[in-house]
Parts: C-alpha cells; sequence; structure tokens
C-alpha cells in the first residue's frame, strides 16, 4: 500500500538539489583528479627539471609515489561520494514517491555506511603519502603551518553507524510492510 507521491515537501526538493549539486562537484573534482594524476605521471620527468632549474638544487626529488598516492586515494574518496550521494538522492526520490519502505532502500542505505567507512579508511591509507609530501614543502625551508587530521573522526564513525542501524530499520520496514499486504 503506496502513498501517494510527495510533490510540495521543500526539504525533499532541497536534498534532491543539494544531492545533484554534490553530485556535480564530484564529478568535476574526479575530472581534475585524472587531469593532474596523468600530468604528474606524464610530466613528472619535466616538472623535476623545472625544479630543480627554479631552485638551483639538484638534490630535490618530487615524490612522484607520494604525490600519486595522495592523489589516488583523493580519487577514490570521490569517487565513492559521488555513489553516496546518489543512493541519498535515490532515497529521497522513494520518500516523495511516498514508498521509502522498499528492500532497495536498505540495501542503499547499507552500501552508503560501507563507502562512508570507506572514505574514512582511505583518510588514514593517504596520512604517510601526504606525511612525505610535507617533509618535501619544508625542504623548500617554508616556515608553514601544515598540519595533517587524519585523526579519529568521531561524526564519521557516529554517520557510519547511523547508516547501518538506519539499513536495518528501513529492511524491517520493508519486511512488515510485506507482511501487512500479504495479510490483507
Amino acid at each position: 500500500m503506496t502513498k501517494p507521491p510527495i510533490s510540495n515537501d521543500l526539504l525533499l526538493l532541497a536534498g534532491k538539489v543539494i544531492t545533484v549539486f554534490m553530485q556535480g562537484v564530484m564529478a568535476f573534482g574526479a575530472a581534475v583528479l585524472v587531469f593532474v594524476i596523468g600530468a604528474m605521471a606524464f610530466s613528472h620527468d619535466t616538472i623535476q627539471d623545472q625544479l630543480i632549474a627554479e631552485t638551483g638544487r639538484a638534490d630535490l626529488v618530487l615524490p612522484l609515489f607520494a604525490s600519486l598516492g595522495v592523489l589516488l586515494i583523493g580519487f577514490a574518496i570521490v569517487a565513492a561520494l559521488f555513489v553516496f550521494f546518489g543512493k541519498l538522492r535515490a532515497i529521497i526520490n522513494t520518500v516523495g514517491e511516498g514508498d521509502p519502505f522498499v528492500p532497495l532502500n536498505a540495501e542503499r542505505l547499507s552500501l552508503m555506511a560501507w563507502l562512508m567507512l570507506g572514505v574514512q579508511l582511505l583518510v588514514w591509507a593517504a596520512i604517510p603519502f601526504a606525511l612525505q609530501l610535507v617533509d618535501f614543502v619544508r625542504i623548500f625551508g617554508e616556515d608553514s603551518d601544515i598540519k595533517i587530521d587524519g585523526g579519529f573522526d568521531v561524526s564519521g564513525i557516529l554517520l557510519i553507524i547511523i547508516l547501518f542501524i538506519l539499513a536495518r530499520v528501513f529492511r524491517h520496514g520493508a519486511a512488515m510492510r510485506e507482511d501487512l499486504e500479504g495479510t490483507v
């Protein structure tokens, strides 16, 4: 038994607009990262030569592995977030259609939780690469306040737990609805 679609809910409209916008931002970010990764991988020698020419220090070596590591991890995070916002938009659409308690939404919520867990782990995986890049920047004698914050993100972990719990709630709600429809 589905309810009539909700057509005038500003919160749902805002959710759709935000998720579409965020997917656009993630797609743009992914495109930029692909370009930079390609440029870095195929122009490393040229970049290295320019670095030596500008600084006059032949001992400076651009950390290609660390640079590509951060960029590739960044790409994986952006891709995961693109999928995350797509799943969220699909859930918002089912709410707008008046039928959110479908098994597919439980699967979407579970996937969203796994994606956010993956993002958390990828952030931690980027730390060693980022530290190498910070060391490289400090070679220039820059007195910078570069900080790498890869600590324990309580809000991210809380989001993951909430998403897994909501997935169970939606799974249970969908099963209850199927049971109810079977008795009518």
